[in-house]
């Protein structure tokens, strides 16, 4: 239960702290005194978004503390979270001037979404503008489930949907990649075709041009080479029998000194080499071929490959080939899109299967404890003055799967005898509303673990022995929880076990709003202002002590 709460620096609050009991707790004030400023800051405890405008001071931090008596059975939840268990569980929430806030359990660092995580287990606040919830659809889900004891079962069937969600998404982002990649995959094929057909793993593009520029050259090639063995080995004037006349002739002054020795191992070499030179040359001008067939073949492997360069926008084979491997990649990344399109599609299927199965399990339950949940709402109803009031939980099958199951919910209601059972949102007033939502609250707190509840004006719009008899179902929930309320009428603040006044006050030129707890004497004197405004009479105070009984 919320045992304590500790306020600082928030709105026209400069410092509050109030301590809470078990059972039925009334907090009653005048309107803007500041009760909506105490749940506006208790509600940064809940995780929900911080403004820098509810700073009362600007230059400083505005703090938030709730304590709350816990038992064991939040011990998982810490030692999940790598936090310390105290039975005196704090949750804080600071804002600084700069806008950031920090959270904080038991004093230890913690994210917003841990901090949301805990208090929703310890508080729920019902404010008097989200009687709204009672026409939603997930709502209405939730009061069921809770009846029909779904808890685990929504659980799991949650978080497969969650996952089913997410194959799906993955499904038709793959079919959009596959069918976007289609649209090019003929062209893509057309270019990868060209290039394999080039085969430019055994192009050398430089070695190719030269062979291209040696047979068109073929015929002076010949012709230049014929002269050229013309005056080197021509007999008796040509030029390698000169040359060997020299060698003969200089072999015979090489051993006469140191220089011509030297100078005839220089000319030995050069004329060794020049024979080489003329070998090489002869092997070439046997290989010349001057086929008109294979120049023509030539030159189309060259033009081949410059198209190729011109097309793609490269200088080199290799680029070509990154180019041509790309492609290829391309062309079988489709393959893998399709093989990962159909693992996937088995999966959705598998995982409907098992939606299928749980959302059967979930519908079944529900229909199971929907006839006790229309028993007991009925009778609140009438204990509350709506004697002939009905109301129908319409399950209707869905064709697809939503978060809930594959069913579709409406709460159907009819305040009078004679009238058609409508959907609750457009057959309800505003005083049905209240008696409504408070009775739906009472069979969730049946159903639920919370430890604490807060209403805030839930009872607005009824008076006299229908109010009172608000108070009374206030106080047979408070039974079983602790059950914090907000409320202007006197027969509900009577039914408190413990009450508070929220009040305004001007303090040094600022108006500063604070809670008090009353004792019985308060207490009567509150009631009997409830009953009679701002002048207490005789009456009042007689009616205030009947109520308190």
């Amino acid at each position: 239960m919320l045992s304590r709460i500790f306020i600082q620096n928030f709105a026209l609050i400069d410092s509050l702290e109030i301590t809470l009991n078990k059972g039925l707790q009334v907090i009653t004030g005048e309107t803007g005194a500041g009760k909506s400023i105490i749940l506006g800051a208790l509600r940064l405890i809940l995780g929900e978004r911080a403004d820098t405008k509810s700073l009362q001071n600007s230059e400083a931090k505005s703090i938030v503390e709730a304590e709350f008596s816990i038992n064991e059975n939040f011990k998982t939840f810490f030692d999940e979270n790598d936090l310390d268990f105290e039975h005196q569980t704090v949750i804080r929430r600071e804002l600084l001037p700069n806008g950031k806030s920090r959270a904080f359990i038991n004093d230890v660092p913690v994210t917003l979404e841990t901090l949301k995580l805990l208090s929703s287990k310890l508080i729920d606040i019902h404010s008097q503008f989200e009687t709204s919830n009672l026409f939603d659809e997930e709502y209405q889900f939730r009061i069921i489930d809770g009846l029909s004891k779904n808890k685990a079962l929504i659980s799991v069937y949650q978080k497969e949907f969650s996952e089913h969600k997410k194959l799906v998404n993955e499904l038709e982002n793959l079919k959009k990649q596959l069918s976007e990649g289609n649209k090019e995959s003929d062209y893509k094929a057309f270019l990868l075709n060209e290039l394999l057909e080039a085969n430019l793993d055994l192009i050398d593009l430089e070695e190719l041009q030269s062979q291209v520029k040696r047979h068109e050259n073929a015929e002076t090639i010949t012709e230049n080479l014929s002269q050229i063995f013309i005056k080197l080995d021509a007999e008796e004037i040509g030029i390698l029998d000169s040359l060997n006349d020299v060698k003969g002739k200089l072999s015979k002054v090489a051993d006469l000194s140191h220089e011509f020795t030297l100078l005839n191992q220089r000319f030995q070499e050069n004329f060794l080499e020049f024979k080489d030179i003329l070998f090489e040359l002869q092997d070439e001008a046997e290989k010349m071929e001057t086929s008109p067939e294979i120049l023509a073949e030539l030159n189309q492997k060259l033009n081949t490959i410059n198209l190729l360069l011109l097309k793609h926008n490269v200088n080199s084979v290799e680029e070509l080939k990154a180019i041509r491997d790309e492609i290829s990649n391309e062309q079988g990344s489709f393959v893998e899109l399709e093989f990962r399109i159909s693992e996937i599609e088995k999966k959705i299927s598998v995982s409907a299967e098992q939606l299928e199965k749980l959302a059967k399990e979930l519908s079944a339950n529900r229909k199971k404890s929907t006839p006790d949940f229309v028993k007991k709402i009925e009778a609140l109803l009438k204990q509350l003055g709506l004697e002939k009031a009905k109301i129908e939980v319409e399950l209707k099958d869905s064709q697809n799967f939503n978060p809930f199951g594959k069913e579709q919910i409406q709460l159907m209601f009819q305040a009078n005898s004679g009238f058609p059972l409508k959907p609750i949102q457009t057959a309800i007033s505003g005083g049905e509303r209240s008696r409504v939502m408070l009775s739906v609250k009472k069979i969730i707190a049946e159903n639920a673990e919370l430890p604490t509840l807060i209403l805030d004006e839930i009872d607005t719009g009824v008076s006299g022995k229908v109010a009172e008899e608000m108070g009374n179902v206030m106080r047979e929930m408070s039974e079983n929880m602790q059950l914090i309320v907000i409320t202007h009428l006197a027969q509900v603040a009577a039914k408190g076990n413990n009450n508070y006044k929220v009040m305004k006050a001007d303090v040094s030129g600022k108006t500063q709003s604070t809670i008090l707890p009353l004792n019985n004497e308060e207490k009567l004197q509150e009631i009997a202002q409830l009953l009679s405004g701002s002048k207490i009479t005789e009456a009042a105070i007689s009616q205030a002590k009947e109520l308190m009984k």
